[in-house]
């Protein structure tokens, strides 16, 4: 699997925790380092769009 593959497991681990500091404890920092996770999942998954784009013109160029 690609980079932004494992970026975005990384992110999604980041938001999990942040997300439950901030809900279950109030931790104000927690939703700040929450929200950037989420950004970096929204990064990632552009990335990973192109890269799925870009492979599949690439197998229907070598099909025609």
């Amino acid at each position: 699997m690609s980079a932004n593959h494992e970026a975005i497991k990384a992110a999604f681990e980041t938001y999990l925790s942040e997300a439950e500091k901030f809900s279950a404890k109030g931790v104000k920092a927690s939703a700040a380092r929450a929200r950037k996770a989420l950004q970096e999942i929204t990064k990632a998954a552009k990335e990973i769009r192109k890269e799925i784009t870009e492979a599949k013109n690439a197998l229907d160029a070598s099909k025609g």
